[in-house]
């Protein structure tokens, strides 16, 4: 705090010498002899004050503007280093690095950590309640990265994700009735990044799922909902040669 009082203080150091000439130079002129040398002494006392808080207030955006720039850095720090665990296949190391970071208000640690979640969730070692509870922590967090930022394509097709792995706890009336809600963010993330052949290939999957739909189910879907989702193999087809053409020609 010294260090930066004292360089905010180099630039400003003749204004106050500057301010108490140009009074005493005003005092002094036709009206200057009337002046009460109180009044004089209150004039300066308020300069000198005037300059200090200037300086206090100067200190404060510096040290604030060195805050936020701190904070963007750790946050890019975090994200490269999760990045890294997450190609490692390091799934638990990832899930502890991000998961001190569940109430940040950065969309693209979220949807990582939503990620995280759901990955920890599909390993064979989590038990059953455990993976039930990191299911919907899933789905929280990738809701809240929306929240902060509804263009992350990111987000949206990791909501899409966690909102059709909660399905699997609360029934078919549940998971059907949540079907055309995914396929919506799915769509969004394309929309957002159609270069994603990962979200391509999630909605060749969700139209396989309703273009193979037993005929149960799709009485069931039909009693439930004026309007069940539907699908075909045509539009199955069609989203999965868009995903191949992108992952082997200029997707990523």
């Amino acid at each position: 705090m010294a260090a930066v009082m004292a360089a905010l203080g180099r630039p400003f150091r003749r204004d106050p010498l500057c301010l108490g000439r140009l009074l005493r130079r005003e005092a002094g002129g036709p009206w200057g002899r009337r002046v009460p040398g109180v009044l004089r002494k209150s004039l300066q006392r308020g300069v000198a004050l005037s300059t200090g808080s200037f300086l206090v207030y100067e200190a404060h955006k510096l040290i604030s503007g060195f805050a936020e720039v701190h904070a963007s850095f750790k946050v890019e720090e975090v994200i490269e280093q999760a990045d890294y665990l997450y190609g490692s296949g390091e799934t638990e190391k990832l899930y502890r690095l991000l998961v001190q970071h569940k109430n940040s208000d950065d969309a693209e640690l979220l949807w990582r950590l939503a990620r995280a979640s759901r990955d920890l969730a599909q390993l064979s070692s989590t038990s059953a309640e455990e993976k039930r509870k990191l299911a919907y922590e899933a789905l929280e967090c990738a809701k809240k990265a929306l929240e902060k930022n509804e263009s992350n394509f990111a987000a949206h097709k990791w909501y899409g994700i966690c909102l059709s792995d909660v399905g699997d706890f609360e029934g078919i009336k549940t998971k059907i009735g949540n079907a055309v809600v995914i396929k919506e963010h799915f769509q969004r993330a394309v929309e957002l990044n159609p270069k994603d052949a990962t979200t391509i290939h999630l909605i060749g999957i969700w139209c396989y799922s309703f273009a193979e739909m037993p005929w149960y189910q799709r009485k069931i879907a039909a009693t439930l909902f004026a309007t069940p989702p539907t699908s075909t193999f045509q539009e199955t087809t069609l989203s999965f040669a868009g995903s191949s053409l992108l992952q082997h020609g200029r997707g990523r």
